[in-house]
């Protein structure tokens, strides 16, 4: 007989199964038309502040070239990481699935007896959704790398489990709106 207060440890997976109701991805444009900008305005500014130190145009254009080279590198690599994993949020009438980290890796099942509340917070350039179970151990045993981008996520979202908003390929609303229809009342959406 399991010890007063024990439960069940949630059902955790490679990938977020398809065939739910309601899906959220990741939007690959969103990204790099977002970021490619930052990374784009950032690699000629570098290559400007260079060409003038030199006073050489040559150089400028060699550095900015250099630049753009190593950051399109660096943010291919982590948009691949991002979205290559499948789907970040599945709803459905029972409950939903989420991912327990932001990039590759596993993700988790909570039935909407399980979730405390649902609710959004902005940082930074994106908004997120973020589903608080009731039971704060929900989440411990899913590997260390889970724990540290969970702990991290948990001081700035108040939560380890969280979706993007305004980097998915559905628009906000809509993903909130799947949430408060599918739980039905159940969970506390804000």
């Amino acid at each position: 007989m399991p010890p007063q207060g024990w439960h069940q440890p949630p059902p955790v997976t490679k990938r977020i199964p398809e065939d739910q109701p309601f899906i959220a991805r990741h939007s690959v444009k969103k990204r790099a038309l977002f970021f490619g900008g930052i990374f784009g305005g950032l690699s000629l500014l570098f290559g400007c502040l260079i060409g003038a130190a030199a006073q050489d145009l040559l150089a400028g254009v060699g550095v900015f070239g250099c630049v753009a080279v190593l950051f399109g590198l660096i943010f291919g690599f982590q948009v691949w990481l991002m979205t290559s994993g499948g789907p970040v949020l599945a709803i459905g009438p029972a409950g939903l699935w989420i991912k327990t980290r932001p990039t590759r890796g596993q993700a988790i099942w909570l039935p909407w007896e399980a979730i405390e509340r649902v609710y959004t917070r902005r940082w930074a350039f994106d908004k997120m959704l973020c589903v608080k179970p009731r039971d704060p151990r929900t989440g411990s045993n899913l590997g260390a790398f889970t724990a540290l981008d969970s702990g991290m996520q948990q001081l700035v979202f108040g939560t380890g489990f969280t979706a993007p908003l305004n980097f998915a390929d559905r628009p906000e609303a809509e993903i909130v709106g799947a949430v408060a229809h599918f739980s039905g009342g159940r969970v506390h959406v804000t």
